[in-house]
């Protein structure tokens, strides 16, 4: 996900409320015999055992519960529908994309129930946390401006790899309240995804920030409550796929960048630049200068010392703050490049897939 995830300066209430840990009151049963219902849109691909955990956790709403499956290799769409879900396998004709397969998600739940008033996208190896569709469905009931909620994704196992901890430390960065965007998981209301058409199925990382973009511009609002919404099962042990998840990023920034990045949104503008600078512009312009002045490999120091600079300005503990500086700084390379790729496939008017980095 990209880390869009703000609050709007001076925003802590909605309509007089205070909604930081909102009750729940009326329990989602009685809210769906009043009409209110929510209904889910799983994605996955080759999610094995963590489908099936997240299957399990929806098991009190599977009758209406939609499940995409892009392409699986494995037996994703067999334990879908042993479980009684209704399953929309993408034509692998087009490329996939996680906007595709939500879009396709949604036309089928509409189809089976299209007075439904809620729909929580979800990804496949996300387990939903007990409650949470209970607290948001309420919210979304009692704030009808309010177009998408979500709270916090956490990572399951976030101490068997550093790379799984960095994604943890990345779910809990962005403060609860008016955000300007939401990620993966998010309860939005259908009457609000209808009316800006979707997500944008091209857009292959990303694609929330971008659809939030339309949804404010039409007047609707996003929030994030301050409690767990779903355990993230990132799955990564090796360095390589840390870069690719991070080419995937630089890849979908430089989309969004082409899409809203004129002002008044300039949607992923200082990331991008960020990228470029320190991923490409200043070790090529040391590299330089370095030919006439051999001296000027020294002026290396300033990757170390903005590695201290960030670190000190992070808000988990020392080790957290320090290993999640430095992998942002070496991740600025793969984010480039990514950049590279997106810039190549436009001039080839090439529309590019997923980018997987879990294999």
């Amino acid at each position: 996900m990209l880390r869009l995830c703000q609050r709007r300066p001076g925003s802590a209430r909605v309509e007089g409320q205070d909604i930081a840990n909102p009750r729940v009151g009326v329990r989602f049963s009685e809210r769906m015999e009043q009409g209110l219902q929510a209904g889910v849109v799983v994605i996955g691909r080759n999610e094995g055992a963590r489908l099936q955990r997240c299957l399990e956790s929806l098991r009190t709403v599977a009758d209406r519960t939609v499940y995409v499956d892009s392409g699986s290799s494995d037996d994703s769409v067999a334990l879908s529908r042993a479980a009684g879900i209704v399953v929309v396998e993408l034509d692998p004709s087009a490329p996939f994309t996680a906007a595709r397969a939500r879009n396709e998600g949604f036309r089928r739940l509409m189809d089976l129930r299209p007075r439904l008033g809620y729909v929580f996208f979800v990804d496949g190896d996300c387990e939903v946390v007990d409650g949470w569709l209970d607290a948001a469905t309420q919210f979304l009931d009692q704030h009808p401006k309010v177009g998408v909620i979500c709270g916090y994704r956490r990572e399951r196992y976030p101490e068997k790899s550093i790379y799984n901890m960095l994604c943890d430390c990345e779910w809990r960065s962005s403060p609860c309240g008016e955000t300007l965007a939401c990620g993966g998981d998010a309860v939005i209301r259908t009457s609000a995804f209808k009316q800006v058409h979707g997500f944008r199925p091209a857009v292959i990382a990303g694609e929330e920030p971008e659809l939030c973009v339309r949804l404010r511009q039409a007047g609707w609002r996003i929030w994030r409550l301050g409690e767990t919404m779903t355990l993230h099962d990132a799955a990564m042990d090796r360095f390589g796929q840390l870069w690719r998840r991070a080419l995937r990023t630089g890849y979908g920034c430089a989309q969004l960048v082409h899409l809203h990045g004129a002002p008044p949104e300039r949607l992923c503008v200082a990331m991008a630049r960020s990228a470029w600078i320190w991923g490409l512009c200043t070790p090529l312009a040391i590299g330089l200068l370095s030919i006439w002045k051999g001296w000027a490999l020294g002026l290396l120091i300033v990757y170390p010392l903005q590695i201290v600079r960030v670190a000190q300005r992070g808000r988990f503990s020392a080790y957290e703050n320090w290993v999640s500086a430095a992998s942002c700084m070496v991740l600025k390379f793969p984010e480039m490049l990514g950049q590279i790729k997106y810039a190549f496939d436009q001039f080839r008017h090439v529309q590019r897939g997923l980018i997987e980095y879990k294999r």
